[in-house]
C-alpha cells in the first residue's frame, strides 16, 4: 500500500467486474452483455457525428435525450436525469440522496457495488436476508432506515418482484427514498417507472448496457419526482458536468428511437433463456426463476468451482461468487443460440 494514499483510501474494498477476456474465441457468458447487436440506427448516429460536433463541449444537460426518455416514460423532462452509465447514476444517488443518520438497507445478497459505494461515502447500511428461495421480502424493509435501494430482477439470482411487491415497499416506506435498480427489467418484468406520479420517494434507475446493447456506449439515466432529479443534478455538478459525451447522447436518442429493434432484442433473449433453462434442467441443474438475461444454477451433485473451471478449459467464461449462500451456482449470461449451445454440450461432458 502506498504511503501517499489517503486515510479511506487504506479501508476501500474496490468493486471487482466481470473479466473481459482478450481471446477473441472465448464463449464469454460472464458479464450479462447482450448477444445482438445494437440498432443500425445507433451505428448510423455515430457514423454521421460532425468534427464540428466534436470539437464543442457536449450539451451538459443531455437535453435531446432526456426529452426522448420522458417521452417514452410519459414523464416530464425535469424528471429524467442520465449519467455515465446507470452504476455513475447509482453512486450519485447514494451520496445526494441515501446518505442519512438511519441506515440505508439492501438485501444480503444483491449487486456488489452498493457496499462499495455505501463504504466510499460513509453511509451506514444494514443488508436483509433474502428468504431460503432467494426473494427479497419487502415487509422486512419495514423497519427504520435512511434509504432502501435493491435491484429487480434482483443481481445476481435473477429473481423478480412483482410490481405490486414494489407498490407496498413504497407505501411502507413513504419517508426515505426507495431506489429500484432496474437494469433487466426489459427481459421479463414490469418497471416501477408507472409509480413515478404516486410516489414522490421514488427513483428508478435503468441502463442502455443491457437490452439495448451499449455496454461500451456507457448511458444510464434515472426516473423520478422532480426534486430527486434536482438532488442528482446537485451531485453531477459538482462532480463532473459533462458526463455524457456527443456521441453517446446521440446514440442513445437513436436506440431509444428504434422500440421495435429494442422489442425483437428483448424477446431473442427470453426465448433464448426459456431453451437454456430447459437444457440445464435436462442435465440436473436447477435454476432460479429469472426474469433477467441470466439465469443462476447450481448443479447437486456437481461443484461450482470445478465446473467453473473446466467450463474454462474448455473456452467458456461464466461468473462464480465466491459467496456465503450463494458459492454453490454459476450465473450464466444469455448469449446466442450459438454461445448457449456450445455450453451446453460443453456441461454434458461434464456432468
Amino acid at each position: 500500500m502506498s504511503r501517499f494514499w489517503s486515510e479511506i483510501t487504506h479501508t476501500l474494498v474496490p468493486y471487482v467486474p466481470g473479466e473481459q477476456p482478450r481471446h477473441q474465441r472465448l464463449v464469454k457468458l460472464n458479464t450479462n452483455e447482450a448477444p445482438g447487436e445494437a440498432s443500425p440506427r445507433v451505428l448510423e448516429a455515430i457514423r454521421s457525428t460532425s468534427g464540428d460536433q466534436l470539437r464543442r463541449y457536449p450539451d451538459p444537460e443531455s437535453t435531446t435525450l432526456r426529452q426522448a426518455l420522458a417521452a417514452r416514460f410519459q414523464l416530464d423532462p425535469s424528471q429524467v436525469f442520465v449519467g455515465n452509465g446507470s452504476d455513475e447514476v447509482l453512486a450519485h444517488a447514494f451520496l445526494g440522496l441515501l446518505k442519512h443518520p438511519q441506515p440505508l438497507l439492501f438485501p444480503d445478497i444483491t449487486y456488489s457495488f452498493y457496499t462499495v459505494w455505501a463504504d466510499l461515502y460513509g453511509i451506514r447500511y444494514r443488508q436483509v436476508p433474502l428468504d431460503d428461495g432467494f426473494t427479497i421480502q419487502v415487509d422486512d424493509y419495514a423497519q427504520p432506515n435512511g434509504g432502501i435501494i435493491l435491484p429487480n430482477p434482483n443481481a445476481p439470482t435473477g429473481v423478480l418482484l412483482p410490481l405490486a411487491a414494489i407498490r407496498r415497499l413504497l407505501q411502507n416506506n413513504r419517508d426515505s427514498v426507495v431506489v429500484i435498480d432496474e437494469a433487466y427489467i426489459d427481459f421479463g418484468g414490469e418497471s416501477a417507472a408507472s409509480l413515478i406520479p404516486e410516489f414522490d420517494n421514488l427513483l428508478v434507475v435503468h441502463t442502455l448496457s443491457k437490452s439495448r446493447a451499449l455496454a461500451g456506449l456507457r448511458v444510464g439515466y434515472a426516473l423520478g419526482h422532480a426534486a430527486l432529479i434536482d438532488g442528482l443534478n446537485r451531485v453531477k455538478n459538482c462532480f463532473n458536468s459533462y458526463p455524457l459525451d456527443v456521441i453517446a447522447q446521440r446514440a442513445a436518442v437513436a436506440s431509444i428511437e428504434d422500440e421495435d429493434w429494442f422489442q425483437a432484442g428483448c424477446t431473442a433473449v427470453i426465448e433464448t433463456r426459456a431453451w437454456l433453462c430447459g437444457e440445464l434442467a435436462r442435465l440436473g441443474f436447477e435454476c432460479l426463476p429469472s426474469a433477467a438475461n441470466f439465469v443462476f444454477a447450481s448443479h447437486p451433485q456437481r461443484n461450482a468451482v470445478e465446473l467453473f473451471e473446466a467450463l474454462r478449459g474448455q473456452g467458456i467464461i461464466v461468473r462464480h461468487f465466491a459467496k456465503p449462500r450463494i458459492d454453490r451456482f454459476l450465473r450464466i449470461s444469455i448469449g446466442s443460440r450459438a454461445d448457449c449451445e456450445s455450453l451446453v454440450a460443453a456441461l454434458e461432458s461434464l456432468v
